[in-house]
């Protein structure tokens, strides 16, 4: 009802519903258009007799009476009524400027929230004061904003007024035109006087209808003619079809032929619009057919992100449509042709892109299962991750299957089938190799020489190098390979494994899938959690394949060497698994041809000599026992640092026996290495006594060389045999090793101490063998290779090897180099070898020391008197040939010469003297001393001989012995004191009282006697003479 009311006081333009009194404003308002029309305004009157001055004043005369005789009746309150012609204003209550105008300006207005109809009113009952002139300034502002206006648009006025006359002309004729074209064909009309009206527009159809005024008559009366039918169908009419209903038969035929002759032309036009609205379907559902070509290319690029991407990108398509498809259903509505284009090319997209990814989810799904052995025969670090990027793959795109634990199985599958193919494998191609080093020749003494002395070279490299023979060599080397290839953590088996369940413990712990993606929608989450029985299996896994590589290890080690090397012509399998729980791997990626084989010749067994190597599959044949620790001990370490990590696994510690076994696995190893080395130990020690080369030492020129060779080899092999015991290197190089390996027991302790007894009973005995047994030159294996004696050498020069070169067919020489050499050993060799065995071993050798000792003494015992037997023998036959002479007593009262016999006795001892000095020094005074002792024990027997000595002989034979004794004081004992004094004895015994008498008065005379002699004989026995120190 409000709104009813607001409508009609606007329409009336009146402040209340029910006024009481005619508006005061509506008697001041402005004239209508009509009144206008009747009263014109003096300045339009003159401005339009201007205008129409072409026109006749009689024509002009009846158009203003018609314009004032039609004009209509109106209301009484047509004055209320608003028209569109008005251009009163609009709000009420508005007041008038000094022309006369309305403006905005209101004198009173009521309340905008409705609360009474008049504000000034409201006002004034309160009481509050209301200002009279309180409008003047927006009343003087509007003023002037009109005035402004009419200035500007002076101009346009002007521009009207001038241009007037033109305008008439030109609407007068088009209104003559379009009539013309109107009435054609016609009937004749009476004319009719037409007046110019604003308003006569209102009433007619068109405003040129009533334009025909002012035209001359003669235009006039041509439309009253009669026009022929014909012409009617050309007029602007709706009957005629304004104006086409004589042309449109014979548009019709030419339709009709243009349709026969061009119709098949033209009748693709159906085809082009279907094609149109395709493209158009196209261009707007591009990305829809461009996702398939995106996700080839990123398959074929390896792209995975791409891939995923545009994968995400069609699904949000397929579910677009489905959405559409969904949404037309529940609203029981048809689709549009751009939907069901939508629609089909994204369900033809879908099941391209599905079919893409089908196939790309299998290959991805052989990648990762096979991934594997291609980690194994890359060597590009950058891909060890390959499984994690295959895994991510297949969580994003969504599948079954849960690829973590597919890959994780096929990891376990891969790792035992490449444990079982790599021991196998490297185990006969071991036993290949081993066969053909067991059926050639064995080393000959001299070549095991050269290897015996190899820890006595300068340098390491140096001595590492010729450990061994070059096939053992070899061999040694592709043990310690094969066994790296299933135990070493740096590109082994075990370091597969170890890194293995590292990645698997990661998963059980939820790491590992923090940086994997949930998929689409969340539906992978479901594969980031392995489930109770998967864990276990894995751990049941884990233990498995450390006991697989366990058996394997322990059966190398413990079995003797295999029978069947069948293997070694099947083929190498292939690497190509084909379903998640099959992997395969080749040891070996290119077949050694050391390896190769004819079918028909296959490689011979090992002979049967009765040999300690022949029950070991893990010792070449022929090797000596310094190679022997040296790779054993190698083996060892890795042996124990793979035990240890082995033990740390989790599963594996928490596994009940495992820890145990490996235990047992380290002890058996070790025991059997050590049982191999002590072996070889023992033959070594048997030809040890090829270490001697007959050569000058070079820091001791009174011993050869086979005391430094002989320390060297039991100090490398010691050393060795230590770190295969206690696997030292395993310990510093794994902390953890410790609960592993154990110390070892006291039996094979006593096995290693009662090998390096005999080693050293066996080494002197063959020195004492090298001492006595006369060389043959013929057969001598130094004379006649003279290149290996320089290797045997050192290397030196054959100037420097000829002057430190020993005559080996000496006896008396060699015996007296042994006899230093022995020396060396008692003083310095055995007992440094000792105290590294006590502390390498941490026990107590005293028995054994004692042993060794007695054991020297007894041999140097035996050599001396090897080589001061026959002198002395000599030494006696002269004394008792001269003292039994007649011709021995002197003819003479007085005795004034020696005799022959003492002198030949004393250059006898000269020359014994220039060999023992020249060739060991150091035994010069122990073999002259007991030389002495021979000699006046020859005396004694001889003086024993006679029964009487007269004063002459008592003489000579005091003559003699004193002559003997003063010569050789420097060697002079206890022992042959003793001899002498018996001497004087037994003279004294054989003869009277006057003659001892007489003697006593000659001695003074026989001191003079004494010192000539021994003045005239200083030079021939000078080097008798004691020798004063330097100061």
């Amino acid at each position: 009802m409000a709104d009813q009311t607001r409508m009609i006081l606007n329409h009336y333009n009146i402040s209340t519903p029910f006024p009481t009194e005619w508006p005061v404003e509506k008697d001041d308002s402005e004239p209508s258009d009509d009144e206008r029309s009747v009263r014109p305004h003096p300045g339009l009157r003159a401005a339009s007799h201007s205008r129409a001055a072409s026109h006749s004043r009689a024509a002009s005369h009846s158009r203003a009476a018609s314009r004032t005789n039609i004009r209509r009746s109106k209301s009484r309150y047509s004055v209320l009524e608003r028209s569109g012609a008005d251009r009163r204003s609009l709000v009420p209550g508005s007041e008038k400027t000094r022309d006369g105008v309305e403006n905005l300006v209101q004198r009173d207005e009521a309340d905008p929230l409705g609360g009474t109809d008049s504000v000034v009113r409201t006002l004034r009952q309160k009481g509050l004061p209301v200002e009279e002139d309180q409008r003047l300034p927006l009343l003087q502002g509007l003023e002037y904003l009109s005035r402004s206006i009419d200035q500007k648009s002076a101009s346009l006025k002007i521009l009207v007024e001038s241009n007037f006359e033109r305008f008439v002309r030109a609407k007068s004729t088009i209104d003559d035109v379009y009539t013309e074209m109107r009435n054609q064909g016609a009937e004749p009309e009476a004319d009719k006087t037409r007046t110019h009206s604003r308003h006569a527009s209102r009433n007619s159809m068109h405003l040129r209808n009533g334009s025909g005024q002012g035209l001359p008559s003669s235009r006039r009366t041509s439309y009253n003619k009669v026009l022929p039918n014909d012409k009617k169908k050309h007029a602007l009419t709706k009957e005629s079809e304004y104006g086409v209903q004589g042309i449109k038969a014979p548009l019709i035929e030419v339709a009709v032929k243009a349709e026969e002759l061009w119709g098949p032309m033209l009748g693709g036009r159906e085809k082009e619009n279907s094609l149109r609205m395709v493209l158009e379907s196209v261009d707007k559902h591009r990305g829809v057919l461009q996702v398939g070509t995106e996700i080839s290319d990123a398959i074929k690029r390896k792209d995975y992100d791409g891939l995923v991407k545009a994968y995400a990108r069609a699904r949000k398509y397929a579910d677009d449509a489905r959405a559409i498809a969904d949404t037309a259903t529940l609203n029981t509505t048809q689709l549009t042709e751009p939907q069901i284009h939508q629609v089909v090319m994204t369900g033809r997209m879908l099941l391209e892109v599905e079919e893409q990814i089908d196939g790309f989810k299998r290959e991805v799904w052989r990648n990762l299962t096979s991934v594997q052995a291609n980690l194994a025969m890359s060597t590009d670090k950058s891909h060890r991750d390959d499984h994690v990027a295959l895994i991510s793959v297949l969580l994003e795109l969504g599948v079954e299957d849960n690829p973590i634990w597919v890959w994780l199985l096929s990891r376990y599958d891969y790792l035992k089938n490449k444990i079982n193919s790599t021991f196998e494998r490297s185990r006969v191609e071991l036993e290949v190799y081993r066969r053909r080093i067991a059926t050639a020749d064995k080393p000959t003494l001299f070549a095991s020489a050269i290897h015996l002395r190899s820890p006595a070279r300068s340098t390491l490299d140096d001595r590492l190098k010729h450990l061994d023979t070059g096939p053992v060599m070899e061999l040694w080397e592709l043990i310690i390979h094969a066994m790296s290839n299933l135990l070493s953590l740096q590109g082994g088996v075990l370091g597969e494994v170890v890194d293995f369940w590292d990645k698997a413990q990661s998963f059980i712990d939820g790491k590992a899938q923090r940086a994997l993606p949930t998929g689409i929608d969340g539906n992978s989450r479901k594969h980031h959690r392995l489930s109770f029985d998967g864990v276990r299996d894995l751990q049941s896994g884990a233990v498995e394949l450390v006991e697989l590589l366990r058996e394997h290890i322990f059966s190398f080690f413990a079995d003797p060497p295999i029978e069947d090397v069948s293997l070694l012509f099947s083929p190498v399998p292939t690497d190509t698994p084909n379903t998640p729980r099959s992997a395969a791997l080749s040891p070996l990626t290119k077949i050694d041809h050391r390896f190769q084989y004819d079918l028909l010749s296959p490689p011979p067994p090992s002979p049967k000599r009765g040999e300690a190597w022949e029950e070991f599959a893990f010792w070449p044949p022929y090797a000596n026992s310094l190679s022997g620790v040296y790779y054993l001990g190698k083996l060892l370490a890795l042996l124990g640092t793979a035990a240890s990590e082995m033990a740390s696994i989790r599963p594996v510690a928490s596994g009940g026996s495992a820890p145990d076994k490996l235990k047992v696995l380290l002890a058996a190893a070790r025991e059997r290495c050590a049982r191999a080395i002590c072996a070889a130990w023992n033959t070594d020690a048997e030809i040890c006594k090829v270490l001697e080369d007959w050569t000058r030492g070079t820091d001791s020129r009174d011993i050869t060389k086979m005391p430094s060779h002989f320390a060297a080899f039991e100090g490398f092999v010691l050393s060795g045999m230590q770190k295969v015991l206690y696997v030292q290197e395993a310990i510093i190089t794994n902390r953890g090793s410790a609960d592993v390996i154990t110390p070892p027991p006291n039996k094979l302790l006593q096995m290693v101490r009662s090998q390096f007894v005999t080693s050293l009973y066996k080494t002197l005995s063959g020195m004492l063998e090298n001492a006595e047994r006369p060389v043959n030159l013929s057969q001598n294996p130094w004379a006649d290779d003279q290149k290996s004696l320089a290797v045997l050498k050192g290397g030196r020069s054959s100037i420097d090897a000829g002057r430190d070169a020993i005559d080996a067919s000496n006896r008396s020489l060699r015996m007296l180099l042994t006899l230093s050499n022995l020396k060396a050993l008692r003083s310095t060799v055995v007992p440094a070898l000792v105290s590294q065995f006590e502390s390498d071993f941490s026990v107590k050798l005293t028995e054994e020391s004692k042993t060794i000792y007695d054991v020297l003494s007894q041999i140097d015992a035996r050599l001396f008197q090897s080589y001061t037997r026959p002198p002395a023998e000599k030494l006696s036959s002269l004394v008792h040939t001269g003292i039994s002479s007649p011709t021995w007593i002197p003819a003479t009262a007085r005795p004034t010469e020696v005799r022959p016999y003492v002198y030949e006795a004393l250059l006898l001892l000269v020359s014994v003297h220039t060999e023992v000095s020249t060739t060991a020094a150091p035994l010069t005074a122990q073999i002259l001393s007991h030389l002495l002792e021979q000699l006046s024990t020859a005396l004694l027997e001889a003086f024993r001989t006679r029964q009487r000595y007269n004063l002459p002989a008592l003489m000579q034979a005091t003559l003699d012995v004193e002559f003997v004794a003063q010569t050789l004081s420097q060697y002079t004992t206890d022992a042959a004191s003793k001899t002498q004094s018996q001497i004087y004895v037994e003279l004294d015994k054989g003869t009277d009282n006057s003659a001892r008498v007489k003697l006593q008065s000659e001695l003074p005379e026989m001191r003079a006697t004494l010192k000539r002699l021994r003045e005239g004989t200083r030079s021939e026995f000078a080097c008798f003479k004691r020798v004063k120190a330097s100061r």
